[in-house]
Order: C-alpha cells, then sequence, then structure tokens
C-alpha cells in the first residue's frame, strides 16, 4: 500500500448558522489535550499552553499559513480547542468544544492562503446548497453545523465522525472487510453519490479516505486464516465527506481530478469527464474494501492505462483516437510488456474475469 496515502482528518457537513462571524479568540488556562480515536502527536504549529498560562490573545500563522493554536483557546467565543485530529494541505481539523451547545464538533481550520481560502468558500457553497435540498441529511452527506472567517482563516464546523474507511483498514493491518460490509458501505456510497448526481454535482474525489464511518467502534474477532484476532466494525452507517473539489455541472471543469489510484481513463486521457468519474471511482474503492489492496497502484500515466487493460481489456478505440495524449499509437497503448514496468504489470495485474466469481457478485 502506497506510503504516501494521505490520512484524511474526521470531518462533516449541513445546516448554516448565519450569525455574524467575530474574529476573536480568547486564550485558555491549562493544558486540555484530547483527540479521538488513536492517540495522535500534535503536528507542528500547535503549542501547548502551559498550566495558568496568561499569554497575551494574538493571531499567528506559521511559514505554511496554518493558524498557530494551543489547546484550550477559544475562537469565537464560542469552540474550544481540545487538540488536532488531522493535517492535510488544505490546514487542519481540531477536535472543539461548543461552550454554548456543550458538545464536540470537528472543525476545519483553513491556511490563510489565497487559493485554499477561496477552495473553501467553494465548500461551503457546495455544503449549504446540499442542505438545503436534504436538511435532514437522509442522503448521507457529513453535515455542516456553521463557518466563519477567522483572520484570513476559513473555518468550518462539522458533526463528530469516527474513523475513515481507510484509517480503519491500515489500523487492522489491511484485513479486508467482510463481504457484507462491503455491500452495506458500497450501497449507501452509491446512495449517497446518486444524490450528488442527481442535483448536478460530481464529488471528484470519492475515496476510501473520505468516507468515514459515524461510529468506529469495533470487535475482536478471531480470524482461522490469519490465526490471530481482527477488528471488525460494529456498525458500517458511514458519511460521505470533502467536497472542496466537488463541481456542478455548469462549472469550470478542471482538465485533472480525483486522486491517482481511484482516477477514470477519460480523466487520464483529458477527454473531459462529468459524473462517470464518480462511479469509476466507487468500482475502485469497493474493489479495495473487499481485497484490502489498491486496485491501481501506480503514479504513472502510461502505466495506469496500462494497468486497466491489463485487467479490463483494451481501452475502447473511440477514446485512443480521440485523445490528444501521446499514450497511443494507430489507436494502441505504446507500452513495453517486456520491461521491468511492463513485468511488474504483468505479475501483479490480473484480468478481471480470471477473479473468483464472489468478487463479481459485490
Amino acid at each position: 500500500m502506497s506510503a504516501d496515502r494521505r490520512q484524511n482528518a474526521v470531518t462533516s457537513a449541513a445546516t448554516v448558522d448565519r450569525r455574524p462571524a467575530r474574529s476573536t479568540i480568547r486564550r485558555g488556562s491549562g493544558s486540555d489535550w484530547s483527540t479521538t480515536g488513536d492517540d495522535r502527536r500534535a503536528p507542528t504549529g500547535q503549542e501547548e499552553a502551559p498550566a495558568g498560562s496568561s499569554r497575551a490573545p494574538s493571531v499567528e500563522d506559521d511559514d505554511e499559513g496554518h493558524l498557530i493554536y494551543r489547546s484550550g483557546d477559544i475562537l469565537q467565543d464560542r469552540y474550544k480547542i481540545l487538540g488536532t485530529l488531522g493535517e492535510g494541505t488544505f490546514g487542519k481539523v481540531v477536535k472543539v468544544k461548543d461552550i454554548e451547545m456543550d458538545h464536540s464538533m470537528a472543525l476545519k481550520i483553513i491556511k490563510n492562503v489565497e487559493k485554499y481560502r477561496e477552495a473553501a468558500k467553494l465548500e461551503i457553497n457546495v455544503l449549504e446548497k446540499l442542505a438545503d435540498k436534504d436538511p435532514d441529511c437522509i442522503h448521507l452527506c457529513v453535515k455542516m453545523l456553521d463557518w466563519f472567517d477567522y483572520h484570513g482563516h476559513m473555518c468550518i464546523a462539522f458533526e463528530m465522525l469516527g474513523l475513515s474507511v481507510f484509517d480503519f483498514l491500515k489500523d487492522n493491518s489491511y484485513q479486508p472487510y467482510p463481504l457484507d460490509q462491503v455491500r452495506h458501505i458500497g450501497y449507501q456510497l452509491c446512495y449517497s453519490v446518486k444524490f450528488l448526481h442527481e442535483n448536478k454535482l460530481t464529488h471528484t474525489d470519492l475515496k476510501p479516505e473520505n468516507i468515514l464511518f459515524v461510529d468506529s467502534d469495533y470487535d475482536l474477532v478471531y480470524n482461522s486464516k490469519k490465526r490471530r484476532e481482527v477488528k471488525r466494525v460494529k456498525s458500517t452507517d458511514v458519511r460521505l465527506i470533502d467536497f472542496g473539489s466537488a463541481t456542478f455541472d455548469h462549472e469550470h471543469h478542471s482538465t485533472i481530478v480525483s486522486t491517482r489510484h481511484y482516477r477514470a481513463p477519460e480523466v487520464i486521457l483529458e477527454l473531459g469527464w462529468s459524473q462517470p468519474c464518480d462511479v469509476w471511482s466507487i468500482g475502485c474503492i469497493l474493489f479495495e474494501l473487499y481485497l484490502g489492496i489498491t486496485l491501481f497502484q501506480t503514479h504513472d500515466n502510461r502505466e495506469h492505462l496500462a494497468m486497466m487493460q491489463r485487467i479490463l481489456g483494451e481501452i475502447p478505440l473511440r477514446m485512443a483516437r480521440k485523445t490528444k495524449t501521446k499514450y497511443f499509437y494507430r489507436g494502441k497503448l505504446e507500452w513495453d510488456e517486456k520491461s521491468s514496468a511492463g513485468r511488474y504489470v504483468r505479475d501483479n495485474c490480473k484480468p478481471l474475469m480470471n477473479q473468483s466469481t464472489t468478487i463479481c457478485s459485490i
């Protein structure tokens, strides 16, 4: 499994509080450090407040644009920071306590960088429109609870959720999910994505990291094949997250979308894309959940296309002729099967029709 798979933070989305955002911060005393799930070290950029600290309130960013904060800080006179849940290129996600409502949330704090700030505004717009269409979140999209601009940092508050299906898989030593659990997760994913597509929206970044369990508590069960205990999640209820790249039909479509392993062939070939690219990603996800391995483990376009052909058969001639990329000659993929890369693809990618009928029944 690729080591550079980014870890996704615990987040969510829906009804928006329309109070005016006040850019205020209060420093809490003491060090109220806590996280959910496994023990996680606070990334660089977070300071811990010494007991009884009376440091003057300030707003500081690090060199990358992350907000510098401490456990115990209070944003907007409402959200008390308890600890860091995760970090990404966009910013950080922290666990906060809503002092007014007395419950925990996940707060996504975007970097004070223009491109990330604008992307966050687009995500908020998508989440608001989804909330208008589905105020009760029956279509399983994560629920946004509030948002505000804090000194150039767009902040989005979400319901607290459990681990992503990827993180649970990783923490379980990549032991695949049982077929019944794959079916239920897959059903919910298709149900949620169908709702997006019916509203002329393409998610564009479907992957296991963006599917979160509502609750990732688990039982330990004995696996006779592994001869050891493995984790089995108690409830497979999930929510779909991360709408930062979601695109409406009428909006500009970037040439390249999706995380590499889940990228559809029409995207690689720069043929344009729409909702079907999400469907391709779903297929890749279900394979991974059932077998515990990534279907297309590569970082190279030509090799990626060769893997697709090896597993699924020849890329349609109409696509090969239409693409302006340089991967085809006279409708055939230029690929040396005798090279080291060619041998790797041949040895590690098996035609889907040769796989067990169990896989095809998912």
